[in-house]
């Protein structure tokens, strides 16, 4: 899609479809009296026949007959403007998209003046265009006809109209940052989409290599599974046991042109796909598993956009690739494997494997000596059962870290909720037979069992743990930016949090 920003009289904008954003309570605002006053005054009255307030993403479409430039205008409510917030805008620049291909407009103006009464215009557009973007992304690998359909209907050039060549310059590199971002989050989207047949960890691997091919401020290391076995890590090592597809260690490494002044630690949860081993689990819960691998899909995505954003930050992304299968060879209940650094893991259930890879995938993290690191990983559904599918749970060792988080969870628009990693709920994971055990206490406090779990392995280093087993996959659309599938939860947040260092 080709995007262009200019300065142009409303009536002499040229395209298929003009939106307009308007707030709550039309008559206060220029540029709706502007259309009124091409109207004659008829616009405002038939918008109160037919009850168009300008309510939070409402909408209603008037044909121009020959005033405009433009065949329809649609008028795209922004709400409240007292109680407007930046990720609103994620949602009204979605419905704008789904509702311009809705009309099959290929041509689309959009008017940048309302939102200027809120937020700053790189704020605006960068926000705006987010929604945007995330909401043109559908992955169609294995259905061609869909494939095409969405083809035919996608807008194919949009035009900002920008009041004053500063605004222009602002909006304009608004939208190029929302475009750069959202190309990390699609890459996401399309690994966790992708079955796990063709994504398996010799898969994920690949990916991680065309990644850091494209640029020479990024390097990558690969361990096989005999390097992984020379280190010692019996804990990945006995989760991948029992599938014929091999594992793998990836180590990527963004270095930027100066001296870096942080260095920080990313580690992703990179299980290809998840039966639950011995732990069976029902087919209902297997069937979305190919999933299981989205916080290494983040770190892919993260990646993806690094050289471009120009950090002064090292960042070293980090995830250990495996399926978890059954064979005659799969760990079992039962069993206990030995992580990297000596600490014994009673294994009482194969299904929570997660944090058993993440044990050796921490401890190699914390070899690199970074300043901090961040882990995502689908670890849990008591998560999503304390906070739902689109909140991810944030727990560590970190105040500091932690704030940092929120605030760039704040800032992206992708929520995240402090869990407590108290110490007298330290027995939950304490074993008779080993080290440590890698569940809980039955039936309580899931979440913050498996971030005690991974607070062993992090050790001294400030840590921080993103459960986000809810947000990273969608079944119900909720959101106009989301489509069905892997949301690339996380790329955006990883961002503004290394931005904010």
């Amino acid at each position: 899609m080709q995007l262009r920003v200019r300065s142009v009289a409303l009536e002499k904008a040229s395209a298929d479809l003009l939106i307009v954003p308007v707030w709550k309570g039309l008559k206060q605002q220029p540029e709706f009296q502007e259309l009124d006053e091409l109207w004659e005054g008829g616009l405002l009255t038939w918008l109160s026949q037919i009850g168009f307030e300008g309510n939070k993403r409402e909408t209603a479409i008037v044909p121009s007959f020959g005033k405009l430039g433009v065949s329809q205008v649609l008028l795209l409510g922004l709400g409240d403007r007292k109680r407007i917030v930046a990720d609103d805008l994620r949602l009204i620049g979605g419905a704008a998209y789904k509702k311009a291909k809705e009309l099959n407009a290929k041509r689309v103006a959009i008017l940048s003046e309302p939102f200027l009464t809120s937020f700053s215009p790189r704020e605006a557009a960068t926000t705006t265009m987010e929604g945007w973007y995330g909401a043109t992304y559908a992955f169609h690998a294995y259905h061609q006809e869909a494939k095409q359909k969405e083809s035919e209907r996608a807008v194919q050039e949009l035009l900002w109209i920008a009041h004053g060549s500063t605004n222009a310059k602002a909006i304009e590199k608004g939208a190029d940052e929302a475009k750069l971002l959202l190309e990390g989050v699609h890459v996401t989207r399309d690994l966790v989409n992708t079955i796990a047949h063709e994504m398996a960890p010799k898969d994920l691997v690949k990916a991680a290599q065309e990644i850091a091919d494209v640029s020479a401020r990024l390097s990558i290391t690969i361990l096989d599974q005999k390097e992984m076995e020379k280190r010692k890590m019996g804990a990945a090592l006995a989760v991948a046991r029992g599938a014929a597809n091999k594992p793998y260690t990836v180590h990527l490494v963004y270095k930027p042109k100066k001296k870096a002044k942080k260095r920080i630690a990313i580690i992703g949860k990179g299980v290809t796909f998840d039966t639950g081993g011995l732990s069976l689990k029902p087919s209902d819960g297997m069937v979305t598993m190919k999933m299981d691998m989205a916080g290494a899909a983040a770190v892919l995505g993260l990646f993806k956009v690094l050289p471009a954003l120009d950090l002064d930050v090292e960042v070293h992304g980090i995830f250990i690739a495996v399926e978890n299968a059954i064979s005659a060879e799969a760990y079992r209940p039962g069993d206990v494997v030995t992580a990297m650094d000596g600490t014994t893991i009673d294994v009482q259930n194969t299904d929570a494997e997660g944090r058993v890879v993440l044990a050796d995938a921490l401890l190699y993290a914390r070899q690199q000596e970074p300043q901090a690191m961040v882990d995502l990983a689908t670890l849990t559904g008591a998560c999503i059962v304390a906070l739902g599918e689109e909140i991810a749970g944030v727990m560590g060792t970190d105040a500091r870290l932690i704030e940092r988080l929120k605030k760039a969870s704040l800032q992206s628009g992708e929520d995240i909720w402090e869990l407590p990693l108290p110490d007298k709920y330290a027995d939950h994971v304490k074993s008779r037979i080993a080290n440590i055990k890698n569940v809980g206490a039955k039936g309580q406090a899931g979440a913050i069992a498996g971030g005690l779990f991974l607070k062993r392995f992090a050790g001294d280093t400030p840590w921080a743990h993103l459960d986000i087993a809810g947000p990273a996959w969608t079944d119900r659309e909720t959101r106009p930016d989301q489509s069905y599938g892997g949301t690339g939860f996380g790329v955006r947040l990883l961002v503004r949090y290394l931005q904010g260092l």
